[in-house]
């Protein structure tokens, strides 16, 4: 797997390319920009497990991001959600119990069973 990087060698999070098509998908079905649509992904306070993932469709970027270029799509991470998600991988899984994006954080020291919230 090649994943091409703006700012980083090894990319911060990592997005997949399952994960990286169907972005794509929701980008097309939105009528949206490919070209000046970011994907924003970061954590907020909240969830049951303390923190909740974020991913957001953004053509806002700040001087602050860091960007990641990873199959064609430019990935957005503030520095603070960065240091939760340092070596989050972001896929997409679409199978008969369940469809939508999954994230595997090495930094969590748990997560709640719907997936998407965690402590740290």
């Amino acid at each position: 797997m090649t994943t091409d990087t703006q700012t980083a060698a090894d990319p911060s999070v990592i997005l997949t390319e399952s994960a990286a098509r169907e972005i794509r998908n929701i980008i097309a079905q939105q009528e949206l920009e490919a070209d000046k649509v970011c994907l924003r992904v970061g954590v907020k306070g909240g969830g049951c497990s303390g923190f909740s993932y974020v991913l957001d469709l953004t053509e806002t970027q700040k001087d602050s991001d860091e960007v990641m270029v990873q199959h064609g799509i430019r990935v957005l991470c503030d520095p603070k959600s960065l240091l939760y998600l340092a070596g989050t991988t972001v896929d997409f899984k679409d199978e008969i119990m369940g469809r939508g994006f999954v994230f595997q954080n090495p930094n969590a020291n748990t997560t709640c069973g719907c997936g998407s919230s965690f402590s740290a």
